[in-house]
């Protein structure tokens, strides 16, 4: 099993604590993130991603517009499966997209996020994230994800790199 593997297989949900009146109440913050796209893109995504961590009851997709099932009514059905308290992130394929616009209507819903454009890198830094999320945590692993994108050429100097990923 890998080290991302064991560290994903013992996450825990994150602990928040608030002041009501003279009590200290503590309470679990869960994430839920969902992966919505334009054919099959999400369900390949978390093809890929379950290759690399396993399975996980945080991360849901709808693959719009390949069948029958209206998008919106999926939509429904996955924030009824969301309690209060609960963080949504919510990523599409395609920012101003009809995907990323429905999706953009939840965002009226407390501790909702969206961001459109996922890849990979973003949604495994989602996944293996165990600090609380907010706009500044979600701007940095976007930050992140873009700098994952890489152009990859063979060096032409007749040095050997020895360093695949470190070089310039």
């Amino acid at each position: 099993m890998s080290a991302c593997s064991r560290r994903w297989l013992s996450r825990k949900p994150r602990t928040d604590y608030r002041i009501s009146g003279f009590f200290l109440i503590k309470e679990v913050v869960l994430l839920k993130i969902l992966v919505a796209s334009h054919g099959t893109f999400a369900s390949g995504i978390k093809s890929s991603l379950e290759v690399l961590l396993g399975k996980s009851d945080t991360l849901s997709v709808i693959d719009a517009y390949i069948d029958q099932n209206d998008f919106e009514t999926q939509l429904e059905v996955f924030f009824q499966t969301i309690t209060e308290g609960e963080q949504v992130i919510l990523l599409s394929d395609l920012y101003g997209g009809s995907v990323n616009q429905k999706l953009a209507l939840y965002l009226t819903r407390p501790e909702t996020y969206l961001i459109a454009g996922v890849n990979l890198p973003l949604l495994l830094a989602l996944m293996l994230n165990n600090e609380p999320v907010d706009e500044e945590k979600i701007k940095a692993l976007v930050k992140e994800s873009r700098e994952a994108i890489r152009i990859v050429e063979i060096q032409s100097n007749g040095v050997e790199n020895e360093d695949f990923f470190g070089g310039s």
